[in-house]
């Protein structure tokens, strides 16, 4: 399938924002999208920065039916820019899928999804210029990613190094990942139709399984993902300074 064509001047940009996760590798009691950040709930950060960029035409954010967090942690200012879904699945990619279904009736299909995990709380606006500058014409869309810097080693069952992993033409995902509407609800209704939904691991795996190959914008350290507790540390060293 080949994405919709859709002229850059009149295509709509929208976030999507999957937080219907309970972050139990943070050993938290409330799911980590909620927990305290530079003095502000994660989440936040990043929804702040889709609200004040001037091309995102709206956020929505995907939680839990039950989520009992989010009407608290979004101030009047940002409901304005922001609507939230209660319709997240058991997994992220349950929670994209059902996100884009629920918005089918606002967004045609060549206009642009921003996907974005909701513990990237460094996310700014500079990298969202970057994304939709590198993005505009492309025929497939693509993803905020960085180069593999590091030693990659593959170990055995013991936990011992049995191989070096050549790192030339290795990157690490990052989001947003930016596809068209249409392209990125194909993408993850095929993968449901032949069972291979568990096999995706982000967005732009969906669309490889289409044989397209999205592209890769390099992204930023300060927008790592917060995974585990010492995360945390990081991604505040990066909110409190102007970090690259």
């Amino acid at each position: 399938m080949n994405a919709p064509s859709s002229s850059p001047a009149t295509s709509q940009h929208y976030a999507l924002i999957p937080a219907a996760g309970v972050g139990a590798r943070m050993g938290a009691q409330i799911p980590k999208q909620y927990m305290t950040l530079a003095g502000k709930p994660m989440l936040l950060h990043a929804l702040e920065t889709f609200a004040a960029h001037p091309r995102i035409d709206h956020s929505f954010v995907v939680v839990s039916p039950e989520d009992g967090w989010i009407d608290a942690l979004l101030p009047p200012a940002l409901l304005a820019h922001t609507t939230v879904l209660r319709v997240g699945g058991a997994t992220r990619q349950d929670s994209v899928f059902n996100g884009l279904q629920a918005i089918r009736a606002q967004a045609a299909d060549g206009d642009w999804v921003l996907v974005h995990d909701a513990a990237r709380p460094g996310l700014d606006g500079a990298l969202i210029d970057r994304l939709l500058v590198a993005l505009a014409n492309d025929e497939v869309g693509g993803l905020l990613a960085l180069p593999v810097v590091d030693t990659l080693k593959r170990s055995d069952d013991q936990s011992r190094s049995q191989d070096t992993v050549p790192r030339a033409g290795l990157w690490a995902a990052q989001t947003p990942q930016m596809f068209r509407y249409a392209l990125l609800q194909h993408a993850l209704e095929q993968a449901r139709q032949q069972d291979r939904l568990a096999a995706i691991t982000d967005d732009a795996s969906a669309i490889e399984m289409l044989g397209l190959r999205p592209r890769l914008v390099e992204g930023s350290p300060r927008n790592l993902k917060v995974t585990l507790a010492q995360d945390a540390a990081l991604a505040e060293f990066f909110l409190k300074g102007p970090h690259a």
